[in-house]
């Protein structure tokens, strides 16, 4: 077993190098999953831009649990790297926050310009949401072969 911080930092490498996650919610016992693109922080908070008229958009607002998976591997050759999350998620509407994304996602997940179009387009709203991790789940079987299964609560 790994000490949380190399978990951690595990994690955060996995976060780093991925761009894509599958996204789960759930509302009135009706599951949904999606895929976003996303960024992280330094804290492991996992952040996307999507409509607020998406699915996804509209339950969070009913129901804020929601879970996760993000994919490392990059061929179907490799052996299987991934990790797993459950928490909470929320609408962003501090400039701050805001702000904050504008940083982590330019470059990473669009440009700049496009980030701005899709904020302010009156067609099709978007806005930054944030999933706050309560815990990660790591299916490595790279770098932890003989128990590819590590957990880490936040």
């Amino acid at each position: 077993m790994e000490s949380k911080k190399d978990l951690r930092k595990l994690i955060a490498g996995y976060l780093k190098e991925a761009t894509v996650m599958q996204l789960a919610t759930s509302v009135d016992n009706r599951p949904w999953a999606c895929t976003v693109n996303f960024a992280a922080d330094k804290d492991l908070n996992l952040y996307w831009m999507s409509s607020i008229n998406r699915r996804h958009s509209r339950e969070i607002m009913r129901n804020s649990r929601v879970a996760g998976a993000i994919v490392v591997s990059k061929a179907p050759h490799h052996r299987p790297q991934g990790i797993q999350f459950e928490g909470t998620a929320e609408v962003l509407t501090r400039k701050a926050d805001i702000a904050m994304c504008m940083f982590l996602f330019a470059g990473k997940v669009l440009p700049k310009q496009a980030l701005l179009a899709f904020l302010k387009s009156r067609e099709q709203p978007h806005k930054f949401y944030r999933v706050k991790p309560t815990s990660y789940v790591i299916f490595d079987t790279v770098n932890f072969p003989d128990n590819a299964w590590q957990e880490l609560d936040l």
